[in-house]
C-alpha cells in the first residue's frame, strides 16, 4: 500500500477527466457516489482537486462546487482501494476546505452516505431545510430524490480546521 506522503494533491487539469471519471466508476455502480457525464466532469474542471501517485496515476478526487455566494459542497470525494486507509481523503477534504477558505466561503455542506467519516473531520449534522441552494439545484433533478439515504453536514470555514483535518496518520477512513 502506498503512503499518503507519496500522493500529490493538487487542482485537476483538463487532461485528468477521464481518469476521476474511471476513479468515480466503481462508486458510482455501488450507489455511493452519482453518475458524472465526461461532459461535465471537463467543463467542472476548476472544481476538483485530485491525488496524483509517484507514477503519474489519479488516485483520489474531490470537488469544491459554489452554490451560492455563502455555501459550496465538496462532492464526488473518490478514493482507489490501494490508497484508502492512507489519509488522501483526508488530505482532498482539506484541499477543498482550503480553497473554500480562499475564496472567502463561509459555510461547506457534504451529502453523504457515510457521514462518520465526515464528523471525524469537523463536519456536523444539519437538516436539509438548511441548504435551499442544493435542494433547489441539484435534488429536485437527482435520481434519489424520492428515496434519499443521504445525510447532511456541513462545516464553518471560520473555525480552526480540526486535527483530524491536519493530521496525516494512516489508517482512518478515506
Amino acid at each position: 500500500m502506498n503512503t499518503s506522503e507519496a500522493v500529490v494533491i493538487r487542482p485537476a487539469r483538463v487532461t485528468d477527466a477521464r481518469a476521476i471519471k474511471n476513479l468515480m466508476e466503481p462508486f458510482v455502480r455501488s450507489g455511493i457516489l452519482l453518475p458524472r457525464p465526461l461532459a461535465d466532469l471537463y467543463a467542472r474542471t476548476r472544481e476538483f482537486w485530485v491525488a496524483e501517485d509517484s507514477t503519474g496515476a489519479i488516485v483520489g478526487c474531490v470537488a469544491l462546487s459554489i452554490l451560492w455566494e455563502d455555501l459550496a459542497e465538496v462532492r464526488s470525494l473518490a478514493v482507489h482501494p490501494e490508497h484508502r486507509l492512507t489519509g488522501t481523503g483526508r488530505r482532498l477534504v482539506a484541499a477543498a476546505l482550503g480553497e473554500a477558505r480562499r475564496l472567502g466561503l463561509p459555510k461547506v455542506f457534504a451529502l453523504t452516505s457515510i457521514p462518520e467519516y465526515f464528523r471525524k473531520l469537523g463536519f456536523v449534522d444539519v437538516s436539509m431545510d438548511a441548504l435551499p441552494q442544493k435542494v433547489f439545484l441539484d435534488c429536485v433533478h437527482c435520481p434519489k430524490a424520492d428515496d434519499c439515504d443521504e445525510v447532511a453536514l456541513i462545516f464553518e470555514c471560520a473555525q480552526p480546521l480540526p486535527a483530524s483535518l491536519l493530521a496525516s496518520a494512516p489508517g482512518e477512513g478515506l
